[in-house]
């Protein structure tokens, strides 16, 4: 009832300075208002164009995990130049010209538990010396495999396996949560509207009540029944009264024009706001808030994905630098010929193996002062994990006890809205039909009017904020009782 009636108030204040151009009206709720929010405010676009760098760098990571095939070739390679030379003991130097070709199609496949690499690759090699006749200039490798594996190194891969999944769970779980702030924004400047719509229509109210209080005043003071300092202080009210209203419509204009910016609405209809009354009150379990924040929140992932990245950077610092050790093998065909043809009969084996080593034999420390850097850092974020974690389920159980705490607060300031209505409407009886003659005593009550039903529209605001706050924190919807899944549809 009372929301109705305020909306029928509104809209008549909203469209009365525009009668004449005949602006037309558009009502919103607040779930409406969400809704348009989600869908088309840049705020939501942002949100989803965020999450789509993230998937796709996740698929880029999945893609790397897969074999490649690739074609590199010299078509040609033309050198000539004067290169010293030696017959028969004796240095001179000669001219040289030569035409060279080559062309390899290979397909890689890294490992990553391991870090190594397996290839399987062709090749094809063909010179034609200009200066000199070539016997068999050209060279094959129909098919071979190759294995590369460095023992002792930082394995990347290793790594990225366990870090890349986090790093996109926690960009759906944040894409959620923008989502969900995007509905928080909105919430605030829905209630901003209607704060300033009400306080327009306080303000005009004020106006009136003031402009018949003078009135009335001034035929008093004419009858001698009030002093002049009475009908000056009413007079004053009076003009102050008409300052307010252009203020409260400079700010009602501000705010209706914040809203439909946030909103992306393009349309010059004036805005009537629906105030969100009827609630369903239900309470939450701060323990299962926090149960619930900490498996879906990114705040959580982002702790694990800290702890795995300083650990990463603990296992680079102890491998690079230190003993390392590179194994390569290659197990395949070669043959070499006159023609392309003849390069590829009959050919023969081809096996190569290699253990490259390196040792590092002195160096004052260096890595020794990396390693113990690498660990300080990794304690510090142990620590700071470790405290923000507390911080966080603190912060979500103390939301949730501010919500269970809305249902109480809004019945108080409904109530307190309620009893200074009626009495501001019975002092300034009193003071119409002469029995209050004390104009300070018409002005508080008036102040408490207007301030009690200001309340009452804040408490209301504080009670969708933190309901969307706790949706925000735990990926829950605790008045349909349902997870907040992510939606795929937003790659689309």
């Amino acid at each position: 009832m009372k929301s109705a009636l305020l909306t029928v108030i509104l809209a008549a204040i909203t469209c009365f300075p525009n009668a004449r151009g005949q602006t037309a009206v558009r009502t919103l709720t607040l779930t409406e208002t969400i809704v348009i929010a989600k869908t088309q405010s840049a705020d939501a676009m942002n949100a989803i164009q965020t999450f789509k760098a993230s998937y796709w760098d996740w698929r880029s990571y999945q893609a790397s995990n897969l074999p490649s095939l690739g074609l590199t070739a010299t078509l040609p390679y033309i050198n000539q130049s004067i290169s010293s030379q030696s017959v028969n003991g004796v240095q001179s130097y000669a001219s040289y010209k030569y035409i060279s070709a080559n062309a390899n199609l290979g397909l890689t496949q890294r490992i990553g538990l391991t870090g190594g690499t397996v290839s399987l690759n062709s090749t094809l090699n063909g010179v034609h010396n200009v200066n000199a006749d070539n016997l068999l200039p050209y060279v094959s490798v129909p098919v071979n495999i190759e294995f590369n594996q460095p023992i002792f190194t930082y394995n990347q891969f290793r790594w990225d396996r366990r870090i890349m999944p986090l790093k996109y769970r926690q960009a759906k779980q944040k894409y959620i949560e923008d989502i969900e702030q995007v509905s928080i924004t909105a919430i605030e400047y829905f209630f901003n509207l209607i704060q300033a719509q009400v306080e327009k229509k306080i303000q005009l109210i004020n106006l009136s009540n003031y402009d018949t209080l003078y009135r009335i005043a001034q035929g008093r003071y004419q009858l001698g029944k009030i002093a002049e300092n009475e009908l000056l202080t009413l007079e004053l009210s009076f003009l102050k009264a008409q300052a307010a209203v252009e203020n409260a419509d400079l700010t009602l204009g501000n705010a209706e024009f914040r809203l439909k910016s946030f909103l992306h609405l393009r349309d010059s209809s004036n805005l009537v706001l629906v105030p969100p009354v009827n609630i369903t009150f239900f309470k939450i379990n701060p323990e299962t808030a926090v149960e619930l924040a900490i498996k879906n929140s990114s705040t959580s992932t982002d702790f694990t994905k800290r702890l795995l990245d300083a650990a990463s950077t603990v296992n680079y610092a102890k491998m690079n630098g230190r003993f390392d050790a590179n194994l390569r093998a290659v197990i395949g065909l070669t043959q070499q010929g006159s023609t392309v043809k003849d390069a590829y009969i009959n050919p023969a084996d081809q096996r190569q193996f290699s253990l490259g080593l390196s040792i590092p034999i002195l160096d004052w420390g260096v890595a020794r002062g990396r390693i113990k850097m690498a660990q300080s850092q990794e304690d510090i974020v142990k620590t700071t994990v470790e405290q923000g974690a507390i911080d966080f389920s603190a912060n979500v159980r103390i939301n949730a006890l501010q919500f269970n705490m809305q249902q109480n607060q809004l019945k108080i300031a409904a109530k307190a809205d309620t009893v200074a209505k009626k009495s501001y409407e019975v002092i300034k009886g009193r003071y119409l039909i002469g029995k209050i003659n004390d104009i300070t005593t018409l002005n508080l009550a008036q102040i408490e009017n207007d301030n009690a039903e200001k309340n009452y529209y804040y408490a209301l605001q504080t009670y969708w904020s933190n309901y969307y706050q706790i949706r925000k924190l735990t990926h829950f919807d605790f008045r349909m009782n349902q997870p907040i899944n992510f939606d795929p549809s937003v790659l689309k």
